[in-house]
C-alpha cells in the first residue's frame, strides 16, 4: 500500500515539471547589424604601430647629416692637400702628411658608401610605407561603416572646430615671442643636431706622457697664423703647467714638429699666475686659464709675455672643490672651464651661493679683463663632465659609459631657455674626456683625453 502511494506521488511531480509555466515567455532575438570585426581592428592597430616604428624623423635627420658631412668634408680635404703642397719637405713630414690625406680620402669613401646604402634602404622603406598606409586607409574606411551612431564622425567634426577656433584665437593675438631661437647675425649654422665620429686622433709629440691637457685653434688669430694649433699639457703632477706649445699646422701637430715651440709663462711650475687644471683656451693670441691657487682667470699675452688676472665673484669654488665629475671619478682642478665661441671667451664656474649649480659669465673682448654679463643655471656642476659654447648657447656633457659621452643639456643666453633633452652622443676613444672645447674656425670639437688629442665635426641643422 505504501509503495503504491509513493509511485503516484512521483508521477504527479514529473507531470508538474513538464507543464509549461504561465509566468514565462520565450522570445527569439535576431541582430540585423553586422558583427564588428574586432580582429581586423587589431590587425590595423598592429600595422599602424609597425609603420610608426619603421618610419621616424631620425631617419630623415640621418640622411641630412650624411649629406652635410660630405659637403663640409670635401673643402677640408682640399685645404689639407693645399697645405701638403706648400709644406712638403720631401722627407718624413711629407710622408706623414700624405698619410693624413689618404686617411681622409678613405673616410670620404666610407661616407659615400653609407650615403648610397642609406638612400637605397630609405627608398625601399618609402615604397613599403606608402603601400601600408594605403591598405590601412582602405581598412579604416570599411570599419567606419560599423559606426552607425556616427561617433567617429562627431569626433572629427569636433577636432575640426577646435582647430578653427585655435587658428582664430591665434590670428586675434599677435605673437610676441618667437617659437624658435632667433638666428644670430654671427651664427649662421643653425641648431646643433649631431657630432661626427673622430676626425683626428693622435698621441702627438709625447705619446702617453701627459694625461691631462687641452688643444685647439685660435678663433681670432693673427695674420699668418690662421692654420696654427696650440697645446697645453699639464706637466707637473697632471695638475699644473707653465707654457703653451705652438704648431704651424695640423700635420705638424700630428707628427710632433713644433714651430715655434714653447711659449713660457714662468720658469717655475707651479707658481703665481701659472696654469692650474686642463681647461684652457687660446683667443686673440692670448691664453685664458685658471690661475694657480686662485679663484681667478688669468690671461697670458703670448706676444707681450704678460699676465693679467681677474678675480671671480666672492664664493667661487676653486682648488678642486667643485670639479666636473661622473659616478666613478672627478677630474681634478676642473672647477673652472674656459670656453670660446663665435663671440669670444666665456668662463664656467660655481659658487657657494649657487649651491653647486653652473654659473656662466661672458668675458669682455678688449684690453680690460672683466666680466660683462652673468647667467645662473639649474644644472649641477658635479653632475656634468664638460661644457662648451656654440653661438652663445652653453652645452653640457655627461658620462654614459667608457665608450660614449652624451651632450644632454643646453642653456641659451639669448632666451634664457634651458633644455635637458639634447640627446647627442659622442663616441669616445678613451674612457674619460678631460677637456672639451668648440672651435668656431672649423666647427670642430677638440678633446684632450688620456694623453690623446681627438677632434669631432659638429653637425648643424
Amino acid at each position: 500500500m505504501m509503495l503504491r502511494g509513493i509511485t503516484l506521488l512521483w508521477a504527479l511531480v514529473s507531470l508538474t515539471q513538464q507543464a509549461p509555466s504561465q509566468d514565462k515567455c520565450v522570445c527569439e532575438f535576431e541582430n540585423s547589424e553586422n558583427i564588428f570585426p574586432r580582429e581586423k581592428l587589431s590587425t590595423v592597430e598592429e600595422g599602424a604601430s609597425k609603420c610608426n616604428s619603421d618610419v621616424t624623423p631620425q631617419q630623415t635627420l640621418d640622411l641630412e647629416i650624411l649629406l652635410l658631412g660630405l659637403k663640409r668634408r670635401l673643402p677640408q680635404l682640399e685645404g689639407e692637400v693645399s697645405i701638403l703642397e706648400k709644406e712638403d719637405d720631401g722627407d718624413l713630414y711629407g710622408v706623414v702628411s700624405l698619410q693624413v690625406v689618404e686617411n681622409e680620402l678613405l673616410e670620404i669613401r666610407r661616407l659615400l658608401d653609407r650615403l648610397n646604402s642609406t638612400s637605397r634602404r630609405y627608398q625601399r622603406l618609402t615604397v613599403d610605407a606608402t603601400k601600408q598606409l594605403e591598405d590601412l586607409k582602405e581598412e579604416m574606411e570599411e570599419m567606419e561603416m560599423f559606426d552607425t551612431l556616427q561617433v567617429v564622425k562627431g569626433q572629427q567634426d569636433n577636432q575640426r572646430l577646435k582647430r578653427d577656433l585655435d587658428q582664430c584665437r591665434h590670428e586675434l593675438q599677435p605673437s610676441i615671442h618667437p617659437t624658435t631661437r632667433p638666428e644670430r647675425a654671427d651664427c649662421p649654422h643653425g641648431d646643433l643636431k649631431n657630432v661626427s665620429g673622430p676626425r683626428v686622433y693622435t698621441a702627438g709629440e709625447y705619446p702617453g706622457s701627459y694625461l691631462y691637457g687641452a688643444w685647439g685653434q685660435d678663433p681670432k688669430p693673427e695674420v699668418g697664423k690662421e692654420d696654427w694649433y696650440w697645446v697645453v699639457m699639464l706637466t707637473s703632477g697632471n695638475k699644473f703647467s707653465n707654457y703653451v706649445r705652438r704648431y704651424s699646422s695640423l700635420s705638424s701637430l700630428v707628427i710632433g714638429k713644433s714651430v715655434p715651440g714653447n711659449v713660457l709663462i714662468h720658469t717655475a711650475n707651479p707658481t703665481t699666475n701659472t696654469i692650474q687644471g686642463p681647461n684652457a683656451v687660446l683667443y686673440g693670441e692670448a691664453l685664458y686659464y685658471n690661475c694657480y691657487n686662485q679663484a681667478a682667470v688669468c690671461r697670458f699675452n703670448l706676444t707681450a709675455k704678460t699676465v693679467t688676472d681677474l678675480k671671480l665673484p666672492p664664493g667661487t669654488r676653486y682648488n678642486s672643490k667643485s670639479n666636473f665629475c661622473h659616478l666613478d671619478e672627478c677630474y681634478h682642478f676642473t672647477d673652472m672651464d674656459l670656453l670660446t665661441d663665435e663671440s669670444g671667451v666665456w668662463v664656467v664656474y660655481t659658487t657657494t651661493q649657487d649651491h653647486g649649480n653652473i654659473v656662466l659669465s661672458k668675458m669682455a673682448d678688449g684690453e680690460e679683463l672683466k666680466l660683462t654679463q652673468t647667467w645662473h643655471t639649474s644644472v649641477y656642476k658635479q653632475g656634468v663632465t664638460n661644457t662648451f659654447m656654440i653661438c652663445g648657447v652653453l652645452y653640457a656633457t655627461r658620462y654614459v659609459d667608457q665608450t660614449m659621452e652624451e651632450i644632454f643639456y643646453s642653456f641659451d643666453t639669448m632666451t634664457g631657455v634651458e633644455r635637458f633633452d639634447i640627446g647627442v652622443f659622442i663616441s669616445k676613444m678613451t674612457p674619460n674626456i678631460y677637456s672639451l672645447n668648440y672651435s668656431p674656425v672649423d666647427q670642430m670639437l677638440h678633446v684632450y683625453s688620456n694623453a690623446k688629442m681627438v677632434s669631432y665635426k659638429v653637425m648643424f641643422s
